[in-house]
């Protein structure tokens, strides 16, 4: 009775551990087929957001060169600013002497 216990485990084990990577891979091949689909021509961009309270968002999108700051709740969206695309801020390397 054990030794068909272990031989069902050494079997269904591995078969458990074969279908959830087969399920994250397809997950992840779908999640780049269906984004990839749409980033081509794609105009508005998700560049942040922030939770202020539950029901509650402030992001940041980026239209045409232009960076908007909306307020999002539970009633729709709100325009909050609007300025031109920020140039990527220069980073600093520190050197260690």
């Amino acid at each position: 009775m054990m030794v068909e216990y272990v031989l069902r485990l050494a079997l269904l084990l591995p078969l458990l551990g074969l279908l959830i990577w087969c399920s994250l891979k397809l997950t992840r091949y779908l999640q780049e087929r269906i984004v990839g689909a749409h980033k081509g021509g794609r105009s508005l961009e998700l560049v942040e957001t922030s939770l202020l309270a539950p029901g509650l968002k402030l992001a940041v999108v980026r239209f045409h060169d232009r960076e908007i700051l909306l307020g999002c709740s539970r009633s729709g969206l709100i325009r909050l600013a609007e300025v031109p695309e920020r140039a990527a801020a220069p980073t600093q390397t520190l050197l260690s002497e």
